[in-house]
């Protein structure tokens, strides 16, 4: 990236921040120093906890709830942030400092056009009239390589793709032509080939106008390709910070060492067992949403007990629509799904408790999964007792097995509530919450994907060890072709609904491939600052460009 010595924009010195208990204020972030040139990127990397976001915050001079800024001076263009008033700050947000967070999906209004929100904010700063806003608006959705960019904002955001959100939300940042943004994860829940559009796309409008950015990641390849600068943090401390290329090739601390080596977890691949029924057979399945537009298409795979089939492509391939079809959630409207060799009913309503025991989930956003007002032990137990009857002492020993199981020290977890635990832990109940009903086969729908990469290490090697223990079978689907290659025995590679290519994970890795899954593979970021660049140059995509490729 090009060298921008350039005046201070933001610095922040000494910045302490504190968390509240519920008995008392302990320190969360302990004495960070940042600053940052305007036009100047700097990615914050480091795990769950780290206080990465926390930061991201303090740089607009807010503290979320539950936390409160105790030291530090916090300057943004010669203005003292932690001594402005909230009027003061207020009237930077937005303007002068913009948020793009991980979810598009829970960020924008459902019940609003993308483009009355994205025109909100140069209305109410009288920067441009309704009009003038809505042009503009287009301008950008065409830098941002949008299609139909004078249509697409006119749509409701459930009536566009995930990336296609994410890019519309930068675009809505980028409104009053901020000198600094903050990306909080923009890319994390991202497939592939979607995630090298909105890296590309958040590039060029940040080189473009020449913005400032704050980039928050676990994901040390995305960092490579568009910070100038890398900051790692560790519990609230700053470990260390170099320039990119610097810290890619010549990390100096062991924890910076030990983040560029994680996913070093690969298990043996196991081979189908000889003479087996499948456990789950999907045969020539086809199926439609309301409208009658098709969505599956002829899709057919096994999957045997003990063993990892991944299910990979981009958004929109049918990955989680086939799940729908397996658990009876979406009744196809041809073909069938075998469980040990016999047909499952098509909708769960004609499936028996038995049928339904048998097959659960793990869905990949913990949050949102856990109702936070529900205590742990019932979150765990009601599909224990519902299954399995259990009442009173047994159920608790139950729910005691699972938080064992899982790793957790039931005393200390089974009356928490789900915002007192970390990404990870939250994911770790979700796991026990399906081993509670005792099944044979889990969907595990992109269960680490909001996970930095350490606690997603950890994840994976905690549900290889239950599959072995329990003997379970995974369906896992995934965008992450880096999980792929860790927990995997056999891929199916899914494209606009139906399979392109199917195989063992060592065949499936190994070329020649399906123009498609060459397409995955090659989309995988890689940690080289010039990958993304190199890349984009030879699939043909310039500057502001489009390509009906990438």
């Amino acid at each position: 990236m090009a060298d921008k010595k350039k005046s201070v924009l933001l610095e922040i010195k000494d910045l302490k921040i504190e968390g509240y208990t519920g008995e008392e204020w302990v320190p969360i972030i302990k004495g960070v120093d940042l600053t940052l040139h305007k036009g100047e990127v700097m990615g914050l990397i480091g795990e769950s906890g780290a206080g990465k976001s926390t930061i991201g915050a303090a740089a607009m001079g807010y503290a979320r709830d539950g936390t409160r800024i105790s030291g530090g001076s916090i300057e943004f263009d010669g203005m003292e942030l932690t001594t402005a008033s909230e009027s003061e700050r207020r009237a930077l947000r937005g303007k002068r400092i913009a948020y793009v967070a991980q979810s598009a999906a829970a960020s924008f209004n459902p019940a609003h056009k993308i483009i009355d929100q994205h025109t909100e904010a140069p209305l109410h700063y009288r920067i441009q009239k309704r009009l003038e806003a809505q042009e503009d608006a287009m301008e950008l959705y065409e830098r941002l390589r949008l299609p139909n960019p004078k249509e697409i904002g006119f749509r409701y955001p459930h009536q566009v793709s995930g990336g296609q959100l994410q890019r519309a939300m930068t675009a809505m940042a980028m409104a009053c032509r901020p000198d600094l943004i903050i990306f909080d994860e923009p890319t994390t829940a991202l497939d592939v080939t979607t995630q090298i559009e909105v890296l590309a796309a958040i590039r060029d409008i940040v080189d473009q106008f020449d913005t400032a950015a704050i980039y928050i990641t676990h994901d040390l390849a995305v960092v490579a390709q568009m910070a100038d600068t890398i900051k790692v943090l560790l519990k609230g401390d700053e470990v260390e910070e170099a320039p990119t290329e610097e810290m890619l090739s010549n990390p100096k601390e062991d924890y910076t060492k030990s983040l560029w080596a994680v996913r070093s977890f690969q298990r043996p691949q196991k081979a189908r067992p000889k003479d087996a029924t499948p456990l789950i057979s999907v045969q020539n399945v086809d199926a439609a949403y309301t409208g009658g537009v098709k969505v599956l298409d002829d899709v057919s795979f096994d999957i045997y007990e003990g063993m990892t089939v991944a299910v990979v492509g981009e958004s929109g391939s049918g990955k989680s629509t086939t799940a729908r079809v397996i658990t009876g959630l979406l009744p196809p409207s041809n073909g069938q799904v075998l469980f040990k060799g016999e047909p499952l009913p098509a909708s769960y309503l004609d499936r028996s408790k038995d049928q339904l025991r048998q097959s659960q989930m793990i869905y990949q956003m913990a949050d949102t999964a856990l109702n936070p007002k529900v205590r742990i032990a019932d979150i765990i137990g009601r599909p224990a007792q519902f299954y399995s009857g259990l009442e009173g002492a047994a159920l608790k020993a139950r729910v005691d097995e699972l938080l064992d199981l899982i790793e957790l020290e039931p005393s200390q977890y089974y009356n928490r509530y789900p915002p007192e635990l970390s990404g990870g832990q939250k994911q770790r109940i979700g796991i026990a919450r399906a081993l509670a009903a005792e099944p044979t086969f889990i969907i595990c729908d992109e269960v680490t994907s909001a996970l930095d990469q350490l606690v997603a290490e950890g994840i994976l090697r905690l549900l290889d060890r239950l599959q072995n223990e329990l003997n379970l079978a995974y369906m896992f689907i995934t965008h992450d072709l880096a999980t792929v290659r860790s927990i995997a025995d056999e891929v199916v590679v899914m494209q606009h609904g139906k399979v392109v290519e199917q195989g063992p994970k060592d065949v499936m890795f190994k070329p020649p491939h399906h123009p498609y899954t060459d397409l995955l593979l090659s989309s995988v970021p890689e940690m080289d600052p010039n990958w993304l660049t190199t890349l984009l140059e030879e699939r043909g995509v310039d500057n502001v460009g489009e390509s009906a490729d990438v």
